[in-house]
């Protein structure tokens, strides 16, 4: 679909170049990267190689990377059991799930948290991004890795989770990074793969297309293409403020990612927005894409304090590299089109 924009890459980024060659190479590989011979350990080979390029764009070491089924699998080996505190109503799903003591999110999105507590590093649907204490026990950093420069060594976080597919890789697979000297128990029980944290016959096609991914998004970092990426978001902002003077934008007074705009228009369900615009040729979000499809008010937005007619009016759009200025200007037009003819209806 030529004329379609797709801008919706805090769901899932497009799949990078180089993570379909790695995974094309690497369906070749035969052996199973747990036998001893030539083919497993050639297969162990692109595993170890892969957690070596997913280490080197994280600043960890490649034996703290503990590959896993994606970052909801990484949640439940950081967080079973435990009993942290953390803020329910911005953490994703697969992170509140775990949570026993709930803490206060601010106006901006912001938490207070401490050390031993849970907290995001980067919001999906606000791109909001928080500054994360000394002695944290675990970051979702899954928004966060590939758009903004990481040094895990450096954050002072026990644990972070993170996944491919948010980053240009393949979907089903992400790990759990952990701090130097840290252990976690194994949830799986098998064959003591992943150094007994996690058993499983490794998903080597997976792993083969995160570490490639992991590797070109570092690149990009270094090159500078995310900066491009928020001066279209800005662009964005400022015509969708053009269109409707009305509009409320969220998480703008804080440091956010640089591809994320929340905005909304009270009273205009987003879900109909969102079936609106995908009409009109946009794939965009009213919300985070991990609830099974559902579409309902932004329980973050409502976290923050937003009133409930705010919550339920909220879009999200995310850019990324591939995305044109004049898509995100033909999309403010369009959405402004769609939004006067909501107000005629009011009236």
């Amino acid at each position: 679909m030529p004329d379609r924009a797709y801008l919706d890459w805090n769901a899932t980024a497009p799949l990078r170049a180089e993570a379909r060659a790695a995974m094309l190479s690497a369906m070749d590989a035969v052996g199973n990267p747990s036998s001893v011979h030539a083919e497993g350990r050639a297969a162990k080979a692109i595993v170890e190689r892969a957690r070596q390029q997913v280490a080197d764009a994280m600043g960890a070491s490649s034996a703290d990377i503990v590959f896993t089924s994606g970052a909801t699998e990484a949640a439940a080996l950081a967080l079973a059991g435990r009993g942290l505190r953390g803020a329910q109503g911005i953490e994703h799903d697969a992170v509140a799930a775990w949570i026993e003591e709930d803490l206060t999110v601010d106006k901006q999105g912001l938490v207070q948290a401490a050390e031993g507590d849970v907290l995001q590093l980067a919001n999906s649907e606000t791109g909001v991004l928080q500054s994360l204490p000394e002695g944290l026990a675990v970051s979702d950093m899954t928004q966060a890795f590939g758009k903004i420069p990481v040094a895990f060594d450096w954050s002072g976080v026990e644990m972070a989770l993170i996944s491919a597919h948010k980053l240009g890789g393949p979907k089903g697979i992400g790990a759990l990074v952990l701090k130097r000297g840290l252990d976690v128990s194994a949830q799986i029980q098998g064959g003591g793969q992943e150094m007994g944290r996690r058993s499983g016959t490794e998903n080597i096609v997976g792993i083969a297309g995160f570490g490639a991914a992991a590797e070109a998004a570092a690149r990009d970092l270094a090159d500078g293409v995310w900066d491009r990426v928020a001066e279209l978001r800005n662009i964005l902002e400022i015509s969708l403020d053009a269109a409707a003077n009305d509009i409320i934008f969220v998480g703008t007074s804080t440091p956010r990612l640089p591809n994320t705009l929340c905005f909304a228009a009270p009273g205009w369900k987003g879900e109909t927005q969102v079936m609106q615009m995908d009409l009109a040729g946009f794939a965009v979000s009213a919300g985070s894409a991990c609830s099974s499809g559902k579409l309902r008010e932004s329980r973050v937005l409502r976290a923050m304090g937003y009133e409930r007619d705010v919550a339920s009016g909220a879009v999200r759009v995310s850019l990324g590299p591939d995305v044109t200025e004049e898509q995100v200007v033909r999309f403010a037009e369009r959405w402004g089109g769609q939004y006067e003819k909501f107000k005629a209806r009011r009236r």
